[in-house]
C-alpha cells in the first residue's frame, strides 16, 4: 500500500478495545506492510500526533480522542475509504452519539460505513439512517454463534461483608470451610476476623490503602508455621505502594511467575 494516510477508521468503545484490535491489525498487515495506530486516552497528544504523521493505514480508536485528531489535522479523513463502528451499541450506550456523527461529518463523501453490534436498539437505527444509503444488513441466526472449542466452567463462591448479619457471615464462612464453596469473597473491613486455618492462597484484588492491613488480610494465614501464598493483583499506578508495603513490612513481594502451578 503506497498510501501512508489513512484508508481505514475503526471506532470502539473502549482503550482496551482499541488496544486489542490494533494487536489484530498489526498481526495481520505486517506481512502486507500495513501500519495501525490507536488512538486512545491516556497517552500524549503529542506522541498520537507524531505517529499518524509518520503514518498509519489503519487507525482504531475511542470516540473522543479520535475526533481530537481529526481537529488537529493530525489525522487526515481526506483517503479515509472505510468508516466502522465496532460495537455500535456499546458506543451508543456510553454516550457517544455526537463524537461518532462529528467523526462522520469530517469523512470523503464516498467513505463505507461498516457499523458491527450485538444487539440493535433504536438509536442504532437513527445512526444507520443518518450514515447509510441502501444499507447491506447481514444477520447471524443465533443458532449459528457457537461456543465450540471454549471451555467453560463456574465456581461456587461466598460471600461476607459488613452489611450481612452475624449469622448470615457466619453461615459464609461455614460454607467455605466445610467445603462446600471453594472461594469466599471478603471485604476488607473484614480482614481481621474468623480466622480459616486451611486456607493456602489469598488474593488481594486491590492493596489496602492503609498498609497496617496488609497483614490483617493476609498474615494470620502464615501463623504458627502454615505455608501460603498471596497474589496482588496491582496497576501501574499501584507500584508506589506495593514498594511502601514492601519497605513496611520488609519483605519480598516478587512479579508473579508464567508457571504457578508449583506455589498453590
Amino acid at each position: 500500500m503506497d498510501c501512508k494516510d489513512c484508508q481505514a477508521l475503526i471506532l470502539v468503545p473502549t482503550r482496551e478495545l482499541a488496544q486489542g484490535i490494533h494487536k489484530v491489525v498489526l498481526a495481520l498487515g505486517k506481512h502486507m506492510n500495513v501500519t495501525c495506530h490507536a488512538c486512545i486516552g491516556g497517552v500524549n497528544h503529542h506522541e498520537d500526533m507524531r505517529r499518524l504523521e509518520a503514518g498509519a493505514q489503519v487507525v482504531v480508536g475511542t470516540p473522543g480522542r479520535t475526533y481530537d485528531m481529526l481537529k488537529r489535522s493530525a489525522l487526515r479523513s481526506k483517503n479515509i475509504k472505510m468508516y466502522v463502528l465496532d460495537e455500535a451499541d456499546e458506543l451508543l450506550s456510553r454516550g457517544f452519539n455526537a463524537q461518532i456523527y462529528d467523526v462522520f461529518t469530517a469523512m470523503p463523501e464516498n467513505v463505507q460505513v461498516i457499523v458491527v453490534s450485538i444487539t440493535i436498539p433504536c438509536e442504532l437505527l437513527e445512526i444507520t439512517a443518518k450514515f447509510m444509503s441502501d444499507p447491506v444488513k447481514i444477520l447471524i441466526k443465533r443458532e449459528e454463534r457457537t461456543l465450540e472449542g471454549i471451555r467453560q466452567f463456574y465456581v461456587n463462591v461466598e460471600r461476607e461483608h459488613l452489611n450481612m448479619d452475624a449469622k448470615q457471615r457466619h453461615d459464609a464462612v461455614k460454607e467455605f470451610q466445610t467445603g462446600s464453596s471453594r472461594i469466599l469473597v471478603r471485604t476488607d473491613s473484614l480482614g481481621g476476623d474468623n480466622d480459616i486455618p486451611q486456607v493456602s492462597l489469598v488474593i488481594n484484588y486491590d492493596l489496602p490503602t492503609n498498609r497496617a492491613n496488609y497483614i490483617h488480610r493476609i498474615g494470620r494465614y502464615g501463623a504458627f508455621g502454615r505455608k501460603g501464598v498471596a497474589i496482588n493483583f496491582i496497576i501501574n499506578d499501584e507500584q508506589p505502594t506495593l514498594r511502601h508495603i514492601k519497605q513496611y513490612y520488609n519483605t519480598q513481594i516478587e512479579e508473579l511467575p508464567m508457571d504457578i502451578a508449583d506455589l498453590i
